[in-house]
């Protein structure tokens, strides 16, 4: 149905429909972490934790890009509905397993569910709403990971308390049901003269094939090694798969990925400053609670209570820069600032020691949400705007892959160093103390194990080993571990600074790009761009 044709009480509707799908994988993401501990204790997994996440992260990354592509041939809205039904499908069946084994497969199915809705959910609105529309609702689309971020954990330390941990799955039945209602009532369906025949059956299983093993070898380097057979062998059967598909989508007629995208310049500055601020944002999320809690001695709660104004700031600048991109000529600058905020803040919280205060950690994470806020709807309505209608869902879905991709790598390797260099930090900072021989025997290798040191309980048991006269002792020894911390967290912020800049300088080379919500029909392809075949026109008149 053209973009004209849809009142406005539609539009709303349809819009509600989308942001309650989005919400519902968004919401998921960190809901679920709150409840890990009690879920591990509960199933006697903990050697298997890190697959909890790993599964559903691997899954979904995998499917975004495949999903975004079959959105374009057949239409957003068979795949937003499958997504919701499956997504909520696989949340029951999580909250009934019974062991481990089961909750990792069931949430590898999750997974799976929710990267065909993060692929739909985002280029939908390239169906339904003008350029001008489009960057403001993508603003508030925004909003919606910034809130999923605030009252996730909130939802989810409630429900893990007081009805258990199952609940944080069952609790995606209802939102996931009504978003199925809503998409399938009022998300009008855009016809295509596609068939399953245009499916790229051979790249997708070669994309899958060479993803797989290179995310789950990120994901485990820091505990395996880099160098382990395991490691490297999963990356070079990756690598050689990746360069397998790279040939593979050269020679189809609808490739999962059309490589000459990158030859115009909006989709690949869009595709580089994702993956770099990625690399860069992730590193703040996850190192940001380890600093509060190891170098300031903030308890969890407050803790997660510390990365609220991130979030806040994040829905306000997303907004904020959903609202500004229409009125500005030269709006891709503004995804430059939000950079520039980014890294401001992130170079803020690496000068944190054992005596900054928490204000001033909590002015640095609201410049870094705030810079975050302005830069995620700009390059979404960047490349749909750069690219013609028949690659809307290629050019979005492949923003969050290499967002997702991003925060793989900086997992990977900023947790890789962290764990690599603080033990012997550790050890340094502590011989400066001059710890006495009692202190020193009664302490063993514990005094330099950063494992025993930064956990509450251990830290309690391994102080009532102590006679009162040695107590002075081990809190200046605790100081020293917390200085270790601070200056290998500091190295590790500046590491991620230095990633994002990579994004700050990739910003600069973004073209002026006019809000559009397709090439004119009669007019010539600028250099870079991509142009449509008859089939295509076709279907851009469709979707007006």
């Amino acid at each position: 149905m053209p973009q004209a044709e849809l009142t406005t009480r539609l539009k709303i509707l349809a819009t509600a429909g989308v942001m309650l799908a989005l919400l519902l994988a968004a919401l998921d993401q960190t809901i679920v972490g709150t409840a890990l501990p009690r879920i591990v204790a509960e199933l006697n997994g903990l050697d298997r934790y890190s697959w909890l996440i790993t599964g559903y992260l691997v899954a979904s990354t995998v499917v975004v890009p495949i999903a975004g592509k079959l959105g374009d041939l057949f239409g957003r809205k068979p795949f937003l509905i499958a997504g919701m039904i499956g997504f909520v499908a696989a949340s029951a069946l999580c909250g009934v397993a019974q062991d481990m084994t089961q909750l990792i497969v069931f949430r590898i199915i999750q997974g799976l569910f929710g990267g065909m809705l993060f692929a739909s959910a985002f280029t939908v609105l390239g169906d339904i709403y003008s350029p001008a529309e489009r960057a403001r609702i993508q603003g508030l689309f925004g909003g919606v990971f910034g809130l999923s971020s605030i009252i996730g954990p909130v939802v989810g330390g409630f429900l893990t308390d007081n009805l258990g941990w199952r609940w944080v799955f069952y609790v995606n039945l209802p939102v996931g049901l009504l978003g199925v209602l809503v998409v399938a009532a009022f998300l009008p369906f855009v016809r295509t003269k596609a068939s399953w025949r245009d499916i790229d059956f051979v790249g997708s299983a070669a994309l899958a094939a060479g993803l797989i093993p290179v995310l789950v070898a990120l994901s485990v380097a820091k505990d395996q090694g880099w160098t382990s057979v395991e490691v490297l062998g999963l990356l070079g059967f990756g690598v050689a798969m990746l360069i397998a598909f790279f040939m593979i989508e050269r020679r189809v007629k609808e490739p999962i990925v059309p490589f000459q995208l990158f030859k115009n310049r909006a989709f690949a500055v869009s595709m580089v400053v994702g993956f770099f601020a990625a690399l860069g944002m992730f590193g703040m999320i996850i190192f940001i609670p380890l600093e509060t809690q190891g170098v300031l001695g903030v308890s969890v709660t407050n803790s997660g209570l510390l990365l609220t104004p991130m979030m806040f700031g994040l829905i306000v600048a997303s907004v904020l820069s959903g609202n500004l991109i229409p009125r500005i000529k030269h709006y891709h600058y503004l995804g430059t600032i939000g950079l520039v905020l980014v890294m401001t803040g992130m170079y803020l919280v690496a000068q944190t020691t054992t005596s900054t205060p928490q204000s001033a950690i909590t002015f640095a994470i609201v410049l870094v949400g705030l810079g975050l806020g302005a830069t995620m709807p700009l390059y979404i309505n960047a490349v749909q705007s750069a690219l013609p209608m028949r690659y809307l869902g290629v050019g979005t879905s492949q923003i969050q892959f290499w967002r997702n991709v991003g925060g793989t790598v900086s997992s990977a390797v900023l947790g890789s160093i962290l764990a690599q260099r603080l033990p012997g930090a550790i050890a340094d900072q502590v011989a400066k103390v001059n710890l006495p021989p009692a202190f020193t025997n009664v302490m063993g290798s514990s005094a330099s194990d950063p494992n025993a040191m930064l956990d509450p309980a251990k830290i309690a048991a391994a102080k009532a080993k102590l006679t009162p006269q040695l107590a002075p002792v081990f809190d200046q020894a605790m100081h020293a571990v917390r200085d270790a911390l601070a200056l290998t967290l500091h190295d590790t912020f500046l590491i991620a600074v230095a990633l994002a800049g990579i994004a700050l300088i990739a910003s600069l080379f973004m073209p002026d790009v006019p809000l559009r919500a397709r090439q004119p029909r009669r007019q010539q392809p600028a250099f870079g761009e991509i142009p449509a075949s008859p089939e295509a026109a076709e279907r851009d008149a469709a979707v007006g």
